[in-house]
């Protein structure tokens, strides 16, 4: 699986959305299966399971944002939010 890079993955995002890109590493059991799904589900790629994983894990931790709430959601069942 390739590393995460800002560059590749444009399309997820929002002319306005500022983006940090970042290196993590990864359990190789946590790898696998992430390059699994995707294999599996062409329409997610290792880029929106780690922003909906995000996402859902401060949304699960009380954190409440409109725009989180959207990327999660749009992230979760391929929709895109216009303001």
């Amino acid at each position: 699986m390739p590393e995460l890079n800002y560059e590749d993955n444009l399309k997820v995002l929002y002319h306005k959305d500022e983006v940090i890109s970042f290196k993590c590493e990864l359990q190789e059991n946590l790898q696998k299966a992430m390059k699994e799904f995707v294999e599996e589900h062409p329409n997610w790629d290792q880029y929106r399971i780690l922003q909906a994983a995000i996402a859902g894990f401060l949304m699960q931790k009380g954190y409440q944002n409109r725009d989180l709430t959207r990327l999660y959601i749009g992230n979760m069942f391929s929709m895109n939010f216009k303001n």
